[in-house]
């Protein structure tokens, strides 16, 4: 199993309050906003990839929307899953948005990939650590289609296991990091025994022990160690304009010295923003990005900004 990652900007969590018409305040100090969804499509006109929303668990509720490039929807060959974990300050956005639709759209037909783009809860509604616990518990639920032991169709018929990635932007790559960093912990694993890639990471808003807590700051006293990261393989993306460029080469260097076992390779895009490839997919840029992603993803793990 392999890992897809993607990082959050901290402007999101400082700035939501200005991000336009969606947002509406519901408390003190919290914001919430109504993304524009999207519906699932069986024959996308551009990518021609089909698509359909599951219900992973009904209590908590946990949701996804499922993407599969129609070129494989009637072969018995088998391709790489992504499960996706959407961004969003951890309170924006979700598996059935607009902006994630479209993207996932493209990644699936351009890397060739079976996509499971998780719709957990949000904030304030549903405080952290929900998005955590939910997360943790879709990723089980898909591996556990490894071995049958659940029947989304997709997944039992057209997804290969020993070729498994995970990923996120913004607050999704947060998601990822402790996601990875909880099944590498965890002596039993995932079920199936399939085995992860590589991760990164975002901000905990109301966290104790705010920014040093080892959900937010990987390299805060008492978090797991880096080494113990559950995945083999990383490429990482940093834009050079976003606000966490920094941090994303920060964090490659704290991977190279942490004894992590891993393979992990930087690459910076420059003069782009943050998380640009999702709101200008269109773009020269974004397409580049989004095609070394795809020869990734049939080859390695790969981390974007």
């Amino acid at each position: 199993m392999s890992v897809l990652v993607e990082c959050i900007s901290n402007r999101e969590a400082k700035h939501v309050r200005s991000r336009g018409p969606d947002l509406q305040p519901i408390t003190a100090g919290r914001t919430s906003a109504n993304a524009n969804t999207e519906p699932p499509s069986l024959d996308n006109p551009e990518t021609l990839v089909s698509s359909r929303d599951i219900v992973i668990s009904e209590n908590p509720s946990i949701s996804a929307r499922v993407y599969l490039p129609k070129l494989y929807s009637h072969t018995a060959e088998k391709i790489p899953i992504l499960v996706y974990f959407h961004g969003g300050a951890f309170c924006l956005e979700s598996a059935f948005s607009f902006l994630h639709h479209r993207y996932l759209n493209i990644v699936a037909f351009k890397a060739k990939v079976l996509v499971v783009s998780v719709g957990y809860r949000l904030a304030p509604e549903n405080p952290l650590p929900a998005a955590y616990e939910d997360s943790s518990e879709a990723l089980k639920w898909v591996t556990s289609h490894s071995n049958n032991t659940n029947v989304e169709p997709w997944l039992i018929n057209h997804g290969d296991f020993n070729r498994f990635y995970i990923g996120g932007d913004t607050a999704g790559a947060n998601i990822a990091h402790n996601v990875v960093l909880r099944v590498g912990v965890e002596s039993e694993g995932l079920l199936g025994g399939v085995k992860i890639g590589g991760v990164l990471r975002f901000v905990y808003l109301d966290a104790p022990r705010g920014i040093d807590n080892p959900l937010i700051n990987p390299l805060a006293g008492g978090a797991p160690s880096l080494a113990s990261l559950g995945c083999s393989k990383m490429l990482i993306f940093v834009a050079g304009k976003d606000d966490l460029r920094d941090r994303g080469i920060w964090y490659y260097d704290a991977f190279k010295e942490s004894g992590w076992k891993g393979d992990v390779e930087l690459v910076e895009v420059e003069g782009k923003e943050h998380c640009f490839q999702i709101y200008h997919p269109e773009t020269e840029n974004s397409k580049n990005m989004i095609t070394r992603m795809a020869s990734s993803c049939l080859n390695t793990a790969y981390f974007v900004d």
